[in-house]
């Protein structure tokens, strides 16, 4: 049997697992039945721990269809609430992530620097990334940033009116990207706060996604509507974001919660 935890950041849902003494190899039907919400444990993402040389460990992610992702803010919060540091790092396959333990209890990840570039998002083609010629009807032109993982972000008159479980399949698997991509789609409240919904390629609709407010938080400067810190409201709660002028780096602050823990038969 191997121990598990039930984690979650915003209600953006994790099942880690620690191989860092013994390692897993888990097949993608596996991880499909783990996250599998009515026969397995049930997760947006299913995290495992392994040894770093590079950083305090490595969080390895994969997503509920089986395939692996490159970033995830949320379960980097998560993993480093677990580590009994106040400061520490977390390897991913995009890089290493620096993460701070706050007083009040919240976890702060320097996400790094965002890629802009079209070739590094990546798309299919040389084009404007600030307001990339894609869309379903009124949702269009996104701005497109890379933050570990690929993300197009709409900016739309009302979030929460956009029939996101319908568009989002469709953005996600546009030949414009490649390697499918991350969709969001959000509202101004004004320039310190803006409402966003996720649709996670491979995931579906997800209560809130790290990474994706990191990129709804950059596409909201780059398009002078947001200033650099900025409240990105979610289906699960609020995250909070500075891209900040100074080293060009994004640094995400949220809380952590542990939902329960368990073993499984793998």
């Amino acid at each position: 049997m191997t121990e598990f935890l039930k984690m979650h950041g915003l209600g953006n849902d994790f099942v880690i697992l620690d191989a860092r003494k013994s390692p897993l190899t888990l097949t993608p039907e596996t991880i499909r039945r783990v996250a599998d919400r009515h026969f397995g444990v049930g997760c947006d993402q299913l995290i495992i721990m392994e040894p770093s040389e590079k950083a305090d460990v490595f969080m390895r992610i994969h997503n509920p269809d089986g395939s692996e992702a490159g970033a995830c803010g949320n379960a980097t919060r998560c993993v480093a609430s677990l580590l009994d540091k106040d400061r520490l790092s977390i390897e991913t396959i995009s890089g290493i992530l620096p993460c701070t333990r706050n007083k009040d209890g919240t976890i702060t990840v320097d996400m790094g620097e965002p890629k802009l570039e079209w070739n590094q998002i990546p798309l299919a083609n040389m084009a404007d990334t600030l307001r990339l010629q894609v869309g379903v009807g009124a949702v269009k032109e996104p701005v497109c940033v890379n933050m570990g993982n690929p993300h197009a972000v709409f900016f739309v008159p009302d979030a929460d009116s956009v029939a996101l479980a319908e568009i989002g399949p469709k953005l996600e698997t546009n030949p414009v990207f490649p390697e499918r991509a991350n969709i969001e789609v959000v509202s101004l409240i004004d320039r310190g706060t803006v409402r966003a919904r996720v649709w996670e390629r491979g995931a579906g609709i997800t209560l809130a996604c790290g990474s994706g407010a990191c990129a709804v938080a950059v596409a909201g400067v780059r398009r002078g509507l947001t200033d650099r810190v900025v409240s990105v409201r979610m289906d699960g709660g609020n995250l909070r974001l500075e891209w900040r002028e100074s080293d060009n780096r994004v640094y995400m602050t949220g809380p952590v919660a542990t939902a329960f823990s368990g073993s499984l038969d793998l």
